[in-house]
């Protein structure tokens, strides 16, 4: 009986621990997944450590409480004024570090980015330039990537090269996601639920349940089934 009571003491624990993290997590903003700079990487790990320990440790289970949220608090708190204040932005997430310009390697920043060649060199590769005749400039950002500006020779060309005046493609809006209707994203396009519903007829799709995904780009609707309804039923293609 004592052995399920710390089971369940454990169990808490870890909820407790993951809900805290994501309200943390949620509280210092997207950039700490998407864009970390150094500090956020320490943050992070600090705060995972912690949550880790909290959930192993029952006896702990205030003073990690109290140790995550003061470090969510405190990266929190120097987010905000570094949004406020470019001193302290520069000197909490660093600055741009240019590593070639016209030709020119500049060593002292690859060392400062304590990157070498031969990393730089795979950063080039991996965004497609093997070739560093074809850079004009490239920048080490504070989260750790390599920007690049191809020069005019190198670049694919665009439509305004050509003189052409192509229409402007829209991003495509899903209207059926997983078998349900988003009616928030059919209703923002200017559409109505009977409208879907006659679109994924005209197709075959008697209802929303069979469709894996539903996009419309402004000028079809896209449909893409979740193979439960035969091809004989199904057109190709989207309708207007």
């Amino acid at each position: 009986m004592e052995s399920l009571v710390d089971v369940g003491q454990v169990a808490l624990a870890a909820l407790l621990s993951l809900a805290v993290l994501f309200v943390l997590t949620k509280l210092m903003g997207v950039k700490q997944v998407s864009q970390m700079t150094m500090f956020d990487y320490v943050v992070g790990i600090t705060i995972g450590s912690i949550a880790a320990e909290m959930a192993t440790e029952v006896s702990q289970t205030v003073p990690s409480l109290i140790a995550m949220t003061l470090y969510g608090g405190v990266a929190w708190g120097i987010s905000r004024v570094s949004e406020r204040f470019l001193s302290v932005r520069s000197m909490v997430a660093g600055k741009p570090k240019l590593l070639l310009d016209g030709g020119k390697i500049h060593r002292e920043n690859l060392k400062r980015g304590r990157m070498d060649i031969s990393e730089f060199l795979l950063c080039c590769r991996m965004q497609g330039y093997f070739d560093l005749s074809q850079i004009q400039t490239a920048v080490l950002e504070p989260n750790g990537a390599v920007s690049i500006l191809p020069r005019e020779s190198a670049r694919p060309a665009t439509p305004e090269d050509l003189e052409l005046r192509p229409r402007q493609t829209k991003m495509a809006v899903p209207f059926v996601m997983d078998g349900e209707l988003l009616r928030e994203n059919i209703h923002h396009a200017g559409k109505e639920e009977s409208w879907v519903h006659r679109m994924l007829l005209k197709q075959g799709y008697y209802s929303e349940g069979n469709v894996l995904l539903a996009l419309w780009n402004g000028e079809k609707l896209v449909v893409f089934g979740d193979g439960s309804v035969p091809e004989t039923r199904k057109r190709p293609g989207g309708i207007g």
